[in-house]
């Protein structure tokens, strides 16, 4: 069971309020269900799992062809979003919010949303995508884009080559941007 928040900046993005059942014994949630979301076909539901220490940030990526569901299950996370739907009411609209194992929400990021997360502390993130790997579909573009301008609020990330490489927004090919 979960309610489900749409987000108030980015058409398509939604935070699922995860509820919980506890007792004596430990407690119980449900934390995916694909009716949740039914913009988009789940038909070949990939599970993944992320693993990163504090102060990494990952990103910014996006998809032409995925879709995500993410959930934080160890510490804290700072996701940013913007989208880059070139159709969309809310193109460019920039999004931050904060994911963590404590507070059950899990995030739902819509096709050609660009997509990262700062990690506030040691984390798993476990996310879910609506079809299979494909190394054709992953692209990214700058985290720290002056023109998307997501308000981290981080000095000195870690940050790996590929993401350190990711193009500038006005650099992107208009016909990668969905």
């Amino acid at each position: 069971m979960a309610v489900i928040r749409p987000s108030t900046k980015i058409d398509g993005v939604a935070v699922a309020e995860l509820v919980s059942f506890t007792d004596e014994r430990g407690g119980f949630r449900e934390t995916f269900r694909a009716e949740w979301f039914p913009q988009v076909t789940w038909g070949q539901l990939q599970a993944n799992r992320s693993d990163s220490q504090a102060h990494v940030i990952r990103g910014l990526h996006f998809h032409r062809q995925q879709a995500d569901y993410w959930l934080v299950t160890a510490g804290r996370i700072k996701v940013g979003l913007c989208d880059l739907r070139r159709k969309s009411a809310s193109f460019r609209a920039v999004e931050v919010l904060e994911l963590s194992a404590e507070v059950e929400r899990g995030l739902f990021i819509p096709v050609g949303v660009a997509h990262g997360f700062y990690t506030l502390t040691d984390v798993t993130v476990t996310y879910l995508v609506n079809n299979y790997y494909d190394a054709s579909d992953e692209y990214g573009v700058a985290w720290d884009d002056p023109e998307l301008a997501v308000p981290w609020e981080v000095q000195a990330p870690i940050v790996s080559r590929r993401d350190v490489d990711n193009p500038l927004f006005r650099d992107l090919p208009a016909a990668v941007c969905p």
